[in-house]
């Protein structure tokens, strides 16, 4: 028997393979310890509020929404945080390019981000 770990789409099992006797026994692997999970899937946003403004303010980086820092309505300062993100254990805020006003929020705390993924609105 040979033991392996093999990660798969970041999911880590250790798998033993029995090595086959020639008589045609396929080999047999062992059991995961984690079943890998699923994707979670985004929740639709409302078409009304997504992109309300004129300048879009997108994640950096995928990860998670951690906090909403502004509300619509909110006036804002270029640099000023919006929204800030989890990735990898680390909170990283996504800022207002220019001064404005918040003209939609088009995500919740607790949604997934992809990269370059619509979060907010300026007008």
């Amino acid at each position: 028997m040979k033991n392996y770990t093999i990660t798969v789409n970041g999911n880590v099992y250790d798998v033993t393979v029995e090595e086959g006797t020639g008589s045609g026994a396929a080999p047999v692997a062992s059991a995961p310890k984690a079943a890998p999970k699923a994707a979670p899937a985004a929740a639709p946003k409302a078409a009304a509020s997504a992109g309300a403004g004129s300048v879009r303010i997108e994640a950096g980086a995928a990860g998670k929404v951690f906090k909403i820092e502004a509300s619509v309505g909110a006036a804002v300062k270029a640099g000023d945080p919006v929204v800030i993100i989890e990735a990898m254990k680390m909170e990283i805020p996504v800022v207002a390019p220019k001064d404005g006003t918040v003209a939609s929020i088009d995500c919740a705390v607790g949604d997934p981000c992809a990269a370059g993924q619509l979060l907010a609105t300026l007008n």
